[in-house]
């Protein structure tokens, strides 16, 4: 089970534009039926294509662009984005949710004695997390996160077992 991101923003702007266009397109039939003048006229946009040419600056940009936005569209549809539910060993089809897991492995290392913050980034082979402590004596912490963090995934048990990095801060010098 691996839930890819559905892909909204490329979508929302696609259907924007769409949108726009068919909203001009209404309005412009409407006041034809209706015997008003139109914003635009059939034969102004005619006018206007017949007399540019293909290799203006503006055919070349506008070319240019449509390219461009073609092309990022295809990106976004073909790329995959993160995965939203991450799969779980066993034989049953189980997922747990990306935020989900995030905030139990915060909960986790939250809960090691001498943590005062924590700040953790769930990547998709990695899991970052930065760690304060108001202690003067920082020994062994990182080895209690670790051990934290460890017992929490085991819990948990996901597909693929992200590595881990511990980054720790004293916001205290030692004397």
């Amino acid at each position: 089970m691996k839930r890819r991101p559905r892909r909204t923003i490329p979508a929302a702007l696609t259907a924007l534009v769409l949108l726009a266009v068919c909203v001009l397109l209404a309005v412009v039939a409407i006041q034809l039926i209706i015997g008003q003048s139109p914003l635009i006229t059939y034969r102004s946009v005619t006018d206007t294509l017949h007399s540019t040419h293909w290799n203006d600056t503006i055919v070349l940009i506008a070319g240019g662009t449509l390219v461009l936005l073609g092309l990022l569209l295809l990106l976004a549809a073909l790329l995959p984005g993160k995965p939203t539910v991450l799969p779980l060993t066993g034989d049953v089809d189980a997922g747990v949710a990306r935020r989900s897991l995030r905030h139990a492995l915060q909960h986790a290392v939250a809960s090691v004695d001498g943590v005062s913050r924590v700040k953790l980034k769930l990547g998709r082979r990695t899991i970052v997390a930065r760690i304060r402590t108001h202690r003067t004596d920082t020994a062994g912490l990182t080895d209690a996160v670790h051990a934290a963090l460890d017992q929490r995934l085991d819990q948990v048990g996901p597909l693929t077992r992200p590595a881990m990095k511990i980054k720790l801060r004293a916001t205290r010098d030692t004397p």
